[in-house]
């Protein structure tokens, strides 16, 4: 009679721990697609360019952790970083969790793979590589808590090393070329003195402008160092041409224009500037978004 009532027992016990444990499993399996199903509403928003969607996603004290970037933290900073990624032009972003691991009611971790690309003047640029994602659920809703893409893409190659051979160039030797970028007018004409600006690396060329000649808004991704040798120009900085904010320089000025300033000029008189920087030396017409 004890036997077969501990047998019983047992049963009963074993019936009951199935029981939970297929309670827990469906708990989880139900969090699990709901961690998949916010995972694939934020590629969505992305694609729509729905930021206030985008920010909703993520808990209030988010982070986001890029290579060679400072760490992003909070719905303000959230919003000004996806705010800039999703005005990128032709932008296609995909990623594909391959595990989505429940580890406990109010955390879940997401694994997988991401591929991006965007349009530059230069051509497409694209990334690819694997991500991890760390969603926490805050009142019945999984958000974003961690964030942290890593490229498998190869690093860019270091910027060439600084020349060891003396160069010297007389200005009545210099060879100058039309210079004629679309959007800009022709007439500019550019020499190179040294380097190649269409290259990763140091370069010093000379610009030269027919009087009147004006240079439309446009920014660089890279600083520039310009100094006016010859004639003047009427230099304005700001989203939208206004000449009547331009400041004017003249023989033996210089100015210095950080990465992604908008700028335009216009020449007063025959003009050579001499402008230096990293390469590549790109033009970009507008002011970046």
């Amino acid at each position: 009679m004890m036997r077969t009532t501990r047998i019983a027992a047992l049963s009963a016990f074993a019936m009951i721990a199935l029981a939970s444990f297929g309670h827990a499993a469906g708990a989880q399996s139900r969090d699990e697609r709901a961690v998949r199903a916010a995972s694939d509403a934020w590629q969505r928003y992305i694609a729509a360019q729905q930021v206030d969607s985008i920010v909703a996603l993520h808990t209030s004290d988010a982070m986001i952790m890029m290579a060679n970037s400072p760490v992003i933290k909070g719905s303000s900073g959230v919003r000004a970083g996806w705010g800039d990624i999703v005005k990128l032009p032709g932008l296609s972003m995909h990623w594909t969790p391959s595990t989505i691991n429940v580890v406990s009611p109010t955390v879940a971790t997401e694994y997988g793979t991401y591929t991006d690309s965007y349009d530059t003047p230069t051509g497409k640029e694209s990334d690819a590589g694997s991500y991890v994602t760390i969603w926490n659920k805050v009142n019945g809703k999984w958000r974003v808590a961690l964030d942290v893409p890593v490229s498998s893409m190869p690093a860019a190659a270091p910027a060439p090393a600084e020349g060891t051979t003396f160069v010297g160039a007389s200005a009545s030797a210099l060879v100058w070329k039309d210079f004629a970028p679309p959007g800009f007018a022709p007439g500019m004409k550019m020499t190179v003195l040294h380097g190649d600006p269409s290259s990763a690396g140091r370069f010093v060329m000379r610009l030269s402008f027919p009087d009147g000649y004006q240079v439309p808004l446009h920014w660089h991704p890279t600083a520039e160092y310009v100094t006016i040798v010859s004639g003047g120009t009427l230099f304005g900085m700001g989203n939208t041409v206004d000449m009547g904010s331009a400041k004017s320089f003249g023989a033996g000025d210089f100015v210095f224009i950080p990465a992604r300033h908008a700028h335009f000029l216009q020449a007063r008189g025959p003009t050579v500037v001499q402008v230096s920087g990293n390469g590549p030396f790109v033009l970009n017409l507008g002011a970046p978004k």
